[in-house]
């Protein structure tokens, strides 16, 4: 779909309008005309011919031109109507405000709203919405509150109608440029709005909210779009989905549902990832005023030695690296600082140089001189209502910093320590300047780690996601999916084993005496496992007998697991250091990779790492060695190391198998590392959904 003439309107029909100035049509024609849109402005309704000076028409086929945008501002009922109306007259798009669609139960009308769209292919913002504003365009199809505000380069795209009516109450220094409340995302979804303004005109940044996942292959996209035109990502994703029956039947389900998939592609994407509302707008604001950072070494900044101490606290939560400084740069701010100061990263420079411009410039630049630095936080708490010569020095304080910031080729950002402590003007004068302004302390240091280095290729590395995202089965017209088939073990292992991953050897043993046979050939001591379609936990089954050493042990065993049903399989006993969980999964987002720490414990642990497929060997590497139980792996505390780059590429190739058989689950627990290599020791498969065809 065509969103230009949605997103550009020249001309905008308001249908619904009427004097009642409690509704939502009519507060739409106020905004327009507060904020000044020099397009033309029209009403449709049966009755009404004029309204706060705006001529009224009888329907959308009685204007006289077909509008760009459209505002569908009746009930629930007539909507489906006012669509097919609109695209039959040949309108560009439409925003529907009201509720009672699928967000009230009635899928129905929900269903017959998106065919009358899609017969027409107009693009419909909704249903469920507040509209959509655009700042720079002057342009409000907004049926709330709305006050007049400077345009900027962040836009906001929110399933919350709440969220976007905030963001454009706020003063924080953000200064945003389109904001869209997408509601149910019946027809247009957040990939699809974010795709448009990756490429619109002064759109530097985008936060988006979201409540369900959308269409992934489009939201790849949209993302890599923004990837290449450097325009920054701040996502919110609201609740942990359920996981699906059939990861709940293993242990991958448990250790990563379908919100740390989500999370795992935003960070794919080189995107900041909030947890409310308050933190994705902070990131956006910097994200759309600041630069990246050449490496991820932090200076903190602060006249108070209770920042400091706190700072320094805050930073190693949450991952901000603080290096030393280098001998000259100390050398340097000893020369420059009174010698109470504290020269050292956190550096408290105290309030005896407040107000000294020349000081806080040549400071910051020492500062960025330093070559462990890349960014400089510098701690800026101006209270409201200043004047006198309390105002004077704060201005003083702003143009040191700023003079700091143009003085040095590293980026500077600044933050208040309470978000109450930066004034609107202030900060949207620093983010003028590419100085980002964050409201709080831990937001300022968020900011910092969203600003730095993303790792090269990642436009690429989405679009590849996205193919492998369009092999998921959906359904479709006509037809329906059955649910893939569990394999047994041995079918399961037989299927591995003949693409390349590495299991452990063993047969599936026709009768005791073969079950002998296979022991002879394995070496003793063996395992024996029943093998039964649908048996996923043999530890709480009894379907397992570890260490057989001998043939009475042997048959006795052999004969208790036949009689449970299905196959026997016969398997030698491996030796391993570390056990991991490797899973390969299609029932998220996009398709993934969990590696975690393995064996019984791997609920508990909580400690997984996720990777969006396909994943090459060095980057599931990398994944694993960011796990909390890489130490084990890797010879921490003389311990010797294992065969980690042997595991990645065992889980490397455990992916691209889901991906060419189109398998739905691929788990393998445990995976046993060793010093030599990796061998899984279980598998459980479940087989891609498959197509049935519905009886005329």
């Amino acid at each position: 779909m065509d969103l230009a003439r949605l997103m550009r309107p020249r001309s905008i029909a308001v249908v619904g309008a009427t004097p009642r100035a409690e509704t939502y049509a009519h507060e739409t024609l106020r905004n327009l005309a507060a904020l000044g849109y020099d397009g033309e402005v029209w009403g449709v309704h049966p009755t009404h011919r004029e309204v706060l000076g705006r001529e009224v028409f009888p329907s959308l086929a009685d204007l006289p031109a077909p509008a760009d945008a459209v505002v569908v501002a009746v009930p629930a009922a007539g909507v489906p109507d006012v669509i097919a109306e609109a695209g039959a007259s040949g309108c560009g798009g439409a925003v529907v405000f009201g509720a009672g669609f699928a967000d009230g139960g009635d899928r129905a009308l929900q269903d017959r709203l998106v065919a009358a769209a899609l017969r027409h292919a107009l693009p419909v913002i909704g249903p469920n919405c507040d509209g959509m504003v655009r700042l720079h365009e002057r342009a409000a199809l907004w049926g709330d509150a709305l006050r007049p505000q400077p345009a900027g380069g962040v836009a906001l795209v929110s399933q919350s109608g709440n969220l976007a009516v905030n963001a454009l109450a706020t003063r924080r220094g953000l200064r945003l440029h389109t904001v869209v409340s997408c509601g149910n995302q019946a027809v247009l979804d957040a990939g699809d709005l974010l795709a448009f303004l990756a490429e619109d005109e002064g759109v530097r940044s985008v936060a988006l909210y979201l409540e369900d996942d959308g269409d992934a292959p489009h939201l790849c996209e949209a993302l890599a779009r923004c990837a290449d035109r450097g325009v920054g990502v701040a996502v919110l994703k609201a609740g942990a989905s359920a996981v699906g029956a059939t990861a709940a039947a293993t242990h991958t389900g448990a250790i990563a549902g379908d919100h740390r998939v989500f999370r795992a592609l935003v960070e794919e994407a080189g995107a900041a990832w909030a947890r409310d509302g308050h933190e994705v707008l902070e990131l956006a604001k910097a994200l759309a005023s600041g630069r990246r950072a050449r490496g991820r070494g932090v200076a903190l900044v602060t006249c108070s030695g209770a920042d400091c101490a706190v700072g320094g606290d805050e930073a190693e939560r949450l991952g901000v690296a603080l290096p030393p400084l280098g001998a000259g740069t100390v050398e340097r701010l000893r020369a420059l600082l009174p010698s109470a100061a504290t020269v050292a990263n956190p550096l408290d420079y105290t309030a005896l140089v407040w107000g000294e411009t020349a000081t806080l410039r040549d400071m910051i630049a020492t500062l960025g001189a330093d070559a462990a630095i890349d960014q400089v936080l510098v701690l800026y708490d101006q209270p409201a209502g200043v004047d006198g010569w309390s105002a004077q020095s704060w201005a003083n304080v702003r143009e040191g910093i700023v003079a700091g910031a143009a003085a040095t080729e590293t980026p500077v950002l600044v933050a208040a320590t309470l978000p109450e402590l930066l004034d609107d003007t202030s900060a949207a004068d620093f983010a003028a300047r590419g100085i980002p302004a964050a409201c709080g302390m831990r937001e300022g240091m968020l900011c910092a780690l969203a600003l730095q280095p993303v790792a090269g290729g990642a436009a690429e590395r989405l679009r590849a996601i996205a193919a492998a995202a369009e092999g998921a089965v959906g359904g479709a017209p006509g037809g329906a999916y059955a649910e893939g088939r569990w394999l047994a073990e041995d079918e399961a292992k037989a299927l591995l084993r003949g693409l390349g991953v590495p299991v452990v050897p063993g047969r599936v043993a026709r009768d005791e005496d073969d079950a002998l046979a296979a022991a002879g050939e394995l070496g003793w001591p063996v395992a024996l496992k029943r093998s039964v379609a649908g048996l996923r936990h043999k530890t709480e089954a009894g379907a397992l007998a570890l260490g057989v050493a001998d043939e009475s042990t042997l048959r006795r065993e052999y004969r208790r697991l036949a009689a449970g049903g299905g196959a026997v399989l016969v398997e030698a006993m491996a030796a391993g250091a570390v056990e991991l969980i490797v899973a390969a999964r299609r029932d998220a987002v996009v398709p993934a990779l969990v590696i975690g720490m393995g064996g019984m414990w791997a609920e508990l642990l909580d400690d997984a790492a996720v990777v969006p497929l396909p994943a090459t060997p060095a980057r599931v590497a990398a994944a694993i060695r960011s796990l909390r139980g890489a130490p084990l792996l890797s010879g921490g505390r003389g311990r010797t190391p294992l065969a980690v780059d042997a595991a990645a590429e065992l889980a490397a190739r455990a992916g691209d198998v889901l991906l060419a058989e189109g398998l739905e689950l691929l788990e393998l627990n445990p995976v046993l590392v060793s010093p030599h290599g990796a061998l899984a020791l279980d598998a459980v498969v479940r087989e891609g959904p498959t197509r049935t065809e519905v009886a005329a």
